[in-house]
């Protein structure tokens, strides 16, 4: 495969922000060969396509991962070495979001709608299930519990199939483009009427004001996704390894569920921050 052979784990983790551009070309080449091959069906098929691109990194790094339970045996180390891996993973969905949130924006209607309107449609119902809430206290219950069973998706998805988690972050990915695309393109009629410097700086505050509106909590969320589809990876791949049953399969389910817990614990930090401290600027 030739974008197998683009980078490895090892690769990856020596450099992280550069798997930003890898995202970004993985969501361009999954959009544009599904409105070429599957425009009917390319709200999905671009989804499936990113997906497929980014599987081989993301097998080869939770391999990677579960192997460093036979040399590692400090908890808090482990969880240290988990973390570089997080981080690259972490880039490429911020280089996927990026890239459909530019997409987005710059294709003209017609396609956009084709591309994006089941992420249109998942932005609106998300809407207006927070809608019509008093308490903070019920809205913060609500997306909490909402984001709990994404993650709990993540972790089934990353154990049954090995790599399914990276469906998930691939289709919030586009979610959260989709988002970062309309709110830019609604503030951006607001500078339309700029010229010169003017415009260009009004441009440049329209896109960081975007980009800040959704990575204050969406971070942190999708973090807590990332580090819960790792853990069932690793299980995942301590079965199909014959380690049920030993010794270190059992450190490796203390592993597993360690990550799930500080998942669990940023989820919530997210939400608090989703419920309490985003509207205070937007």
């Amino acid at each position: 495969m030739v974008l197998e052979s683009l980078v490895t784990p090892m690769i990856a983790e020596r450099r992280p922000f550069s798997l930003c551009l890898l995202g970004a070309v993985y969501a361009t080449l999954g959009l544009f060969l599904a409105l070429w091959v599957f425009e009917e069906y390319a709200t999905l098929v671009m989804i499936f396509l990113t997906t497929i691109a980014g599987v081989p990194l993301f097998y080869h790094t939770v391999k990677f991962e579960e192997e460093k339970h036979l040399v590692i045996w400090e908890e808090r180390r482990l969880l240290w070495e988990h973390s570089k891996a997080l981080m690259f993973l972490m880039m490429i969905f911020i280089g996927a979001s990026l890239a459909f949130a530019f997409w987005y924006v710059v294709l003209p209607v017609e396609w956009t709608t084709t591309l994006f309107s089941a992420q249109t449609q998942t932005i609106v119902s998300l809407n207006q299930k927070v809608t019509g809430n008093v308490f903070n206290f019920d809205v913060l219950t609500k997306i909490f519990l909402n984001n709990v069973k994404v993650m709990i998706f993540c972790v089934l998805f990353s154990f049954i199939y090995g790599t399914g988690a990276l469906f998930i972050l691939m289709w919030n990915a586009s979610v959260i483009g989709v988002a970062l695309g309309n709110f830019f393109r609604v503030r951006a009629a607001e500078v339309a009427g700029m010229v010169g410097w003017e415009a260009v700086k009004g441009y440049l505050n329209v896109a960081y004001m975007s980009v800040l509106r959704y990575s204050i909590h969406g971070t942190p969320e999708i973090l807590a996704y990332v580090v819960a589809g790792l853990a069932g990876g690793i299980i995942s791949i301590a079965i199909i390894r014959h380690d049920f049953g030993t010794k270190n399969f059992e450190r490796i389910v203390l592993d597993a569920s360690d990550l799930i817990l500080i998942a669990v614990g940023i989820l919530f930090f997210a939400a608090l921050i989703e419920v309490y401290v985003t509207p205070l600027f937007f």
